[in-house]
């Protein structure tokens, strides 16, 4: 149309584009409505509501969160392609449905039946869990505030999207619209909801950093896809400690909780199966202590250039701990390639692997293997010493628990009480070069 109808002129239209205002703007502008001007007032006056934890049903995820998953908190869960986040969270739902009337599961990447096939491998289906496969974000608020379920579950918070954000699904503005838009119904009718999210080929959450600013509690799924345990760490807890370790073995029914750790990840049971290059760690995750099997070998280097690899180890501290071995052992391994592994494909970060490391190292370079029931743990500094680790009683308590015969620690350590060890003989050492002389 080239005339206007106004005053019959011609050629005078002009184009422009009427730009819609964002979710979150539409949500500031009529949130203030009819809203009292807030006022500052002393801290002391704040009263703190109580909040009853509800429980997930799963032992370990209970653990993680803090004793169960609080009312109105927004729970992001993240992990490798295939490693199990829509397994873990569809069997606790399946467990929180025999408990709640209504829970509901946003399916974005799986059809329902799909979503109903894995159901029915991990437990029986419960009639109070709905599947809603949608990945409009608008779609699912209408749903939520029609039926206001009790427990929320969006896979993945990556395929929602809303209408009115002019971008791809996936995408930093759409996640984190739909992030808000989400979070803002949880704390308005205090209804728990989890994320599940996609991540990088670096190993961090996909989308906008501010994602994991959002939420309330950033978990975090590890493991080895060719290995049969899971950990699920949490990397932020507003509601409790980060220091917790979910820790899951992956079967055919679906995940099931490893009550004991060390049980699992032990290998060798006797001195027949007793091999060089193998020493035990007595680790800390959290509350809980673990026995864990570190594994090494050394070999002569058949490059130029040695080979240093740790799986599930830091590869950083590795090389300093060779360094340290070099500098204040004498042990010329320059020369040798440096293998490291930690058995069960777990990645622990507890400093008191390290004597546990120099040990296996040891074991390797000498051909020699250690005699069965001996555990380490200790901190190596660079000088060559031990330093002592917290939490030795409850370590020791461990070690004596599962048989083991001798426990070598720092001697630095200080105000130590030691538990009911039995027969198991303590050894406290100073030095790295301590080690080499009473292992061997």
């Amino acid at each position: 149309m080239g005339q206007c109808p106004g005053c019959k002129a011609w050629n005078t239209l002009e184009a422009f584009t009427v730009k819609a205002a964002s979710p979150a703007q539409r949500a500031g502008q009529s949130a203030g409505k009819g809203l009292q001007p807030v006022q500052a007032k002393p801290l002391a006056d704040v009263r703190v509501m109580e909040m009853d934890r509800m429980s997930t049903g799963d032992p370990e995820l209970d653990r993680v969160l803090g004793k169960g998953v609080v009312p109105g908190a927004v729970v992001l869960l993240g992990g490798e392609p295939g490693i199990g986040k829509s397994t873990l969270m569809l069997q606790s739902v399946l467990a929180m449905a025999k408990k709640t009337k209504r829970i509901l599961y946003v399916a974005g990447e799986e059809s329902p039946e799909q979503v109903r096939m894995r159901a029915e491998r991990l437990g029986e289906v419960s009639p109070a869990l709905y599947v809603f496969p949608e990945t409009d974000a608008q779609a699912v608020l209408r749903e939520l505030e029609a039926n206001r379920p009790s427990v929320v579950i969006i896979d993945s918070i990556q395929t929602m999207f809303l209408p009115e954000v002019e971008s791809a699904p996936g995408s930093v503005s759409q996640i984190r619209e739909t992030a808000g838009a989400l979070t803002r119904f949880a704390k308005q009718h205090h209804v728990p909801v989890f994320f599940i999210g996609h991540i990088t080929k670096e190993g961090s959450l996909a989308g906008p950093k501010v994602l994991e600013h959002m939420v309330d509690v950033v978990l975090q799924f590890e493991g080895e896809r060719h290995h049969a345990y899971r950990m699920l760490r949490a990397a932020k807890n507003r509601f409790g400690t980060t220091a917790e370790l979910g820790l899951y073995e992956m079967r055919g029914s679906g995940l099931i909780p490893v009550d004991h750790p060390s049980n699992a990840l032990l290998g060798q049971s006797s001195d027949e199966d007793a091999l060089s290059g193998t020493a035990i760690s007595a680790a800390m995750e959290g509350a809980r202590p673990m026995l864990v099997e570190v594994q090494s070998l050394v070999s002569s280097a058949v490059y130029g250039t040695p080979q240093r690899s740790g799986t599930g180890f830091d590869l950083r501290r590795l090389n300093m701990l060779l360094a340290v071995l070099e500098k204040r052992c004498g042990f010329k391994l320059g020369t040798q390639d440096v293998f490291l592994n930690m058995a069960g494909g777990l990645r622990i970060q507890d400093p008191a692997l390290d004597l546990a490391v120099v040990a296996a190292i040891l074991s390797s370079v000498l051909d020699v293997p250690l005699p069965y029931g001996t555990v380490f743990a200790g901190e190596v500094g660079l000088t060559g010493e031990i330093r002592p680790v917290p939490r030795m009683n409850q370590r020791m308590a461990e070690a004596s628990r599962l048989g083991m015969r001798r426990m070598f620690y720092s001697g630095h350590a200080r105000n130590l009480e030691t538990p009911k060890t039995g027969n198991m003989e303590l050894i406290g050492i100073r030095q790295v070069s301590d080690l080499h002389g009473k292992l061997f």
